[in-house]
């Protein structure tokens, strides 16, 4: 295996919550450099070999003497009690057995060993010299500053995915996924859901589908969707299940795309649609003077409306001439004014 040495003293390690063999982050495994960067740490350990010495020489003391001393910037056993969203998504899981592998062996790059399979080296080309990653050193992963792992770590947060909302204002439903089937040992219930999700608003409902191991929750203000939805994100896990996040569909457009017919002409969005049929009371008759008049205005069907109505059984051609109501003989009684003379 690798030989492993300490790096960094204890107190050295206290000061930065670093592993003293490792130099990565005691809370995430991480650098220094991508931790400090995402809690926004600033470092004010010194450099130079004299003032170091120094400084860890005051913190020796204090910690000897006072068991609540955090530090003279006060970073020191504070950092592993900050939380970050970042560093949580960017941290190791699983264990990372490539780190304890041997080097590798010089010899065979030669082709000089005469060791065979008895060799305790790796056997393995080496990677190209030209590759940032190969120029490590402690020094740089301590202090947090030109550290090619830790540019490598922040440039693959920069394009983590992200959950965008819908442009449709009045979807509110949250779709969770990964709950378990029927026949798991601890499904996640429906209880489960709620006891996490209502911390961010009010629940409208809860809906469990056991046989697809899936959930819908649906918010009441479209602000709590969006807030649940953003601190979820690839981040929630509960009992031990760590579950995917996802909006949910428009029920509405669903239903339409559904009842539309397959060769119809695709609406324009914004417009308003047909206006119902008028009521048969509605004639040119605006003041009820006489059956004449009522009956020669509901002669023509379409000649004498004082506007256009569009419907389903009219042709919609457009309208024709204009006719306003002052137009029409029978206002103001000028029809019975020429009968009586």
């Amino acid at each position: 295996m690798r030989f492993k040495k300490t790096e960094v003293c204890q107190t050295c390690a206290k000061l930065k919550n670093v592993c003293q063999t490792c130099i990565l982050d005691l809370e995430y495994g991480l650098p220094t450099q991508v931790r400090d960067a995402a809690l926004r740490i600033k470092d004010d350990l010194p450099k130079s070999d004299v003032n170091r010495e120094y400084y860890i020489q005051n913190a020796d003391r204090e910690l000897a003497t006072n068991s609540d001393y955090h530090g003279p910037a006060g970073t020191l056993g504070k950092i592993s009690s900050q939380k970050s969203e970042m560093l949580a998504k960017l941290a190791r899981t699983a264990p990372y057995y490539k780190r304890n592998r041997a080097h590798i062996c010089s010899f065979w790059v030669k082709g000089e060993c005469k060791r065979g399979e008895e060799c305790p080296y790796r056997h393995e080309r080496p990677s190209d010299p030209d590759d940032p990653l190969n120029d490590q050193n402690i020094r740089d992963r301590y202090y947090g500053s030109n550290d090619p792992v830790a540019e490598k770590i922040m440039k693959r947060a920069e394009t983590l995915p992200s959950l965008n909302p819908p442009e449709d204002p009045l979807i509110t439903t949250l779709y969770i996924g990964g709950l378990g089937d029927e026949n798991d040992a601890t499904p996640i219930t429906e209880q489960d859901l709620r006891n996490h999700f209502y911390q961010y608003g009010e629940i409208r409902q809860v809906t469990v589908v056991p046989k697809q191991g899936c959930a819908f929750i649906q918010y009441t203000r479209r602000s709590a969707a969006e807030v649940a939805a953003e601190k979820t994100f690839n981040k929630l896990t509960i009992k031990g299940k760590k579950l995917s996040i996802r909006w949910g569909k428009s029920q509405g457009k669903q239903e339409a795309i559904a009842s539309a017919p397959v060769m119809a002409i695709p609406q324009v969005p914004g417009l308003p649609g047909a206006l119902p049929a008028p009521p048969k009371e509605l004639t040119n008759n605006f003041f009820n003077l006489g059956e004449a008049s009522a009956s020669t205005s509901s002669a023509a069907p379409g000649a004498n409306v004082p506007y256009f109505i569009p419907t389903a059984t009219l042709p919609l051609a457009g309208p024709g001439a204009i006719h306003y109501p002052s137009q029409d003989p029978s206002r103001l009684g000028a029809t019975q004014r020429q009968l009586q003379q």
